[in-house]
């Protein structure tokens, strides 16, 4: 980035590490800290919609939607997140070449299934072959978006479908008795207050879902955990500047990331469940009548 990197064995301490920090290698595992954010913005909402639907599923008295409720929620939280992070994307990659196999590809006369390996023609591979590396990234990010929602979703559906259960049923039978359908009851009484009682539990999974980002190397992803080891290691094939062995230093950095994003949502969490808690029949909601009496 400087004028003066060119050699950076005969350069002052300062300078070095002018020329070490701006690397274009560094500003990777600088990218890489975006990526994470991108990651928990994008997945936060997509696991809460699919833990929506999971929750009224659950809530269904249509036993069929009520059945794929349960069994959704049910074998994700039953099988280790590690397995579901490496299956999806493989099972999710390998279904939408296969159909993209049948439809590019009617003519072909071998099997896809050889052994070990999944073949298909040269038209259904996902991303398209010699595509851009910004497609490559984007499919990879996209699989990573996919099996994060999936797993948390599935513990978002429980914690909504605890908190629906938790609005005093009196309310929801009085809204049926002034001529309410269920669904009508259960937009305007169970959903605006359910909330506050959902609040806790995703408070928690969201902090779950932070510490599980550095899974994304799993998924193809280069992220912190991945630039900091490379980086940070005596002996790598992607710097040119040699080193001791300064992985501690690096892991200190992401330690202190990680503990900054956890207190910022800590203190973002406890703010809206103050504010969900204003008028409702909860303790929270107590100790604010007292407090302003």
């Amino acid at each position: 980035m400087f004028s003066f990197c060119t050699d950076p064995s005969v350069l002052p301490d300062w300078q070095w590490f002018a020329c070490y920090f701006t690397n274009a290698t560094h500003f990777q595992f600088y990218r890489a800290f975006g990526v994470v954010i991108v990651l928990l913005a994008v997945t936060a909402p997509v696991a809460l919609a699919v833990g929506m639907l999971g929750a009224m599923a659950l809530r269904s008295r249509i036993w069929p939607l009520n059945w794929l409720g349960k069994g959704y929620v049910n074998i994700v939280r039953g099988v280790p997140d590690l397995v579901f992070f490496l299956f999806v994307p493989i099972a999710l990659g390998q279904g939408i070449e296969w159909v993209m196999h049948h439809i590019q590809c009617p003519d072909w006369d071998q099997p896809i299934r050889q052994g070990n390996d999944f073949i298909v023609c040269r038209d259904a591979k996902v991303p398209p072959l010699n595509s851009a590396r910004w497609v490559y990234d984007l499919y990879a990010f996209a699989m990573a978006v996919t099996a994060f929602a999936l797993v948390f979703g599935a513990f978002v559906a429980n914690t909504l479908h605890g908190a629906m259960q938790a609005v005093p049923k009196a309310q929801v039978e009085a809204a049926e008795a002034y001529g309410m359908t269920r669904a009508q009851a259960f937009r305007r009484i169970v959903l605006p207050q359910m909330w506050v009682y959902a609040i806790p539990g995703l408070s928690n999974i969201w902090q779950i879902l932070v510490k599980a980002t550095p899974l994304l190397f799993l998924l193809g992803i280069q992220d912190i955990v991945y630039w900091a080891r490379e980086l940070g290691g005596q002996k790598t094939s992607l710097f040119t500047y040699p080193h001791d062995d300064w992985r501690m230093w690096y892991f200190l950095a992401l330690l202190c990331f990680y503990l900054f994003l956890t207190w910022v949502s800590e203190f973002a969490f406890g703010r809206l469940n103050e504010r969900l808690s204003r008028g409702q029949a909860t303790a929270a909601g107590e100790r604010q009548r007292k407090a302003a009496a």
